[in-house]
């Protein structure tokens, strides 16, 4: 980070770590609130060393949320420490700022580098040439005479009216942004136009125009902040370049990447998200549709699709042209001879012969396409769809439901708070495997180890989440129907934040290795051992959980080692590293 950039922060002090999957930051120096639960995402809840890690993982913070008030703070401290080491004026500092992007070190590296240049290039006169002693001056640019009181002008002396001054900065301003670097009316004059000049001769409308400008070129032309993209969010986000992930989540609850600005998508990167994003809203997959599922009409080459009936096709009008669907040959030529209405010999006789190879390839590509397609974008929409009614049962839990809980059960709301970790543990799962389908979708069909293994942790996290949202959406209801105290509500306390933890070990295993790009996976498909420890652990801490499969150990079988030194499983055919002694994939005894 520039030595000149450093913003306040509310962290401790400790480094980031490359371990940290997700980090979290404060909405204007407050740390404790129901976003850090999110940011807690990823600890490994079984380790001996989780309460010290959890303390850890919440002292995290890369990035700072920003109001209004915060920003004007901010650009006010940064122009007075530029006027402060430079020994300028804190009009000339803004100047500086503006000209930089509000880079405190590039503005010390110029200046000190050859201050005479960038006083040329920026506008800074280092001796100010004042007004004519004299008790009328004329004006510039109307060329009427003035009482000196009523002539104003910048550092560089040339004399304008006050009118004239008015009109002039109003419609600079009026044109945009651009009015931040005004320059002297004079067209052979470059001395700037500072911002005490134009709030001591605009009016109030252009003061305010002026000033929002000016605080959003603080946001908009720093490199390290960035206005929050929600629509309607006025808060903007400080971050720390280069602290590690990206994901941000604004005061306004709304969480995005702050790469690239689209919705948080940890773990896929941004490239793969872009991708994805473009592929949706172009008009490559419905022609692909079209192709796929239509033939062109032969004479108008209009595309029609036909769903049932007979072979007999009609175009609409004004073509009207009647054909064959399958050989699209004239339906005049056809008749009971070639088939009847329902079969065309002509076609059968021409595709054996191969006419229609090129054209059925096309046709078959194409679907195959566009089912590949359709299946990870159908999955992808779901589980959005999912984690939005999950924000909505969230937040009718905290303001609803909690409270009438409380009462049933006669608890209070401070030992309910199981209930709201789950929901969002839920919330950001759903988020976490909505994204892993755009990653699978671009993932190597020929690479069949690691979407093997992609699948299976893609499997194994998906069902764990599932088993949850039933656990929070479905059995909590029995208690929040209940006539009083139920016997067994300690008992679904467990069962619940049970289910939370062991689906935040599943999601993390999935994040961790998506965000290695799967590279524990060998090119013949084996794990390394520190994965299956880092990776797929936690299932065999807690047992077996192998989808459709017994977990009972066989041990009567042995490992059958091929020459490079891995065995395959009997039941998944896995290749696993020769001192695995269970399956790496399915966790089954060889």
């Amino acid at each position: 980070m520039e030595s000149g950039d450093e913003m306040i922060m509310a962290d401790d002090g400790d480094s980031y770590e490359d371990d940290d999957f997700y980090s979290g930051g404060g909405c204007g120096g407050i740390e404790d609130s129901d976003d850090d639960v999110i940011m807690d995402y990823f600890i490994d809840n079984d380790s001996d060393d989780s309460d010290s890690l959890a303390s850890h993982y919440r002292s995290q913070t890369n990035y700072t949320i920003l109001n209004e008030a915060d920003i004007r703070q901010r650009q006010e401290e940064t122009m007075m420490k530029i006027a402060t080491v430079l020994s300028i004026s804190k009009d000339a500092a803004g100047i500086l700022l503006r000209h930089f992007n509000w880079s405190v070190s590039k503005v010390n590296d110029e200046w000190f580098a050859d201050e005479e240049k960038v006083r040329r290039t920026v506008g800074l006169l280092e001796n100010p040439t004042p007004l004519p002693n004299e008790k009328e001056i004329t004006c510039g640019i109307c060329f009427e005479t003035y009482p000196r009181d009523e002539i104003s002008s910048a550092a560089c002396g040339h004399p304008f009216c006050v009118t004239c001054w008015q009109g002039y900065i109003s419609t600079s301003i009026n044109d945009g942004p651009g009015c931040l670097m005004l320059r002297c009316p004079d067209p052979s004059c470059s001395a700037a136009v500072g911002q005490d000049m134009v709030q001591e001769l605009a009016t109030r409308d252009d003061k305010e125009k002026y000033n929002r400008y000016l605080l959003r070129s603080f946001v908009e032309d720093n490199r390290k902040t960035k206005w929050c993209p929600a629509p309607g969010c006025d808060y903007a986000v400080d971050f720390i370049v280069g602290s590690g992930s990206y994901d941000v989540t604004c005061c306004c609850s709304y969480s995005f990447c702050w790469n690239c600005c689209e919705e948080a998508h940890r773990p896929v990167d941004c490239g793969t998200v872009a991708k994805w994003i473009l592929k949706n809203s172009a008009e490559s997959e419905n022609m692909n549709w079209i192709l796929a599922n239509s033939k062109p009409c032969p004479k108008c080459k209009r595309p029609i699709e036909k769903n049932q009936g007979c072979m007999h096709i009609t175009c609409t009008p004004p073509c009207k042209f009647e054909f064959c669907w399958l050989c699209l040959g004239p339906w005049s030529d056809h008749g009971e001879k070639t088939g009847g209405f329902y079969a065309c010999n002509r076609y059968e006789a021409a595709k054996q012969d191969g006419a229609f190879d090129d054209a059925e390839k096309r046709r078959e590509m194409a679907k195959n396409s566009l089912e590949r397609y359709t299946h990870y974008y159908e999955r992808w929409a779901t589980n959005q769809s999912s984690r939005q009614k999950a924000l909505a049962d969230l937040q009718q839990m905290q303001t609803v439901h909690l409270e009438k809980l409380s009462e049933i059960q006669c608890q209070p709301e401070s030992q309910l708070k199981f209930i709201i970790d789950a929901w969002l543990q839920i919330v950001e799962c759903r988020r976490v495997l909505k994204w892993t389908y755009a990653y699978g979708y671009y993932l190597p069909e020929h690479d069949r180890a690691k979407r093997q293994f992609f699948e299976y942790l893609q499997g194994e996290a998906e069902s764990g989440l599932e088993r949850l949202h039933q656990c929070a959406e479905k059995e909590l209801q029995r208690y929040l129907n209940a006539d009083g105290p139920s016997k067994d509500f300690n008992e679904f306390r467990t069962k619940l934040a049970g289910l939370t933890s062991v689906t935040r070990n599943y999601f993390e295993n999935l994040v961790r290795a998506l965000e290695n790009g799967l590279s524990d996976v060998d090119p013949r498909g084996a794990c390394s051992r520190a994965a299956s420890s880092k990776n797929l652990g936690c299932l065999s801490s807690k047992g077996s959980r192998s989808r459709g499969r017994g977990t009972t150990s066989r041990s009567s079988s042995s490992k059958n080692i091929d020459d490079s030194g891995h065995w395959s499983c009997q039941y998944c055919t896995f290749a696993n590293v020769r001192s695995a002694n269970i399956c790496q994939m399915c966790q089954q005894r060889p």
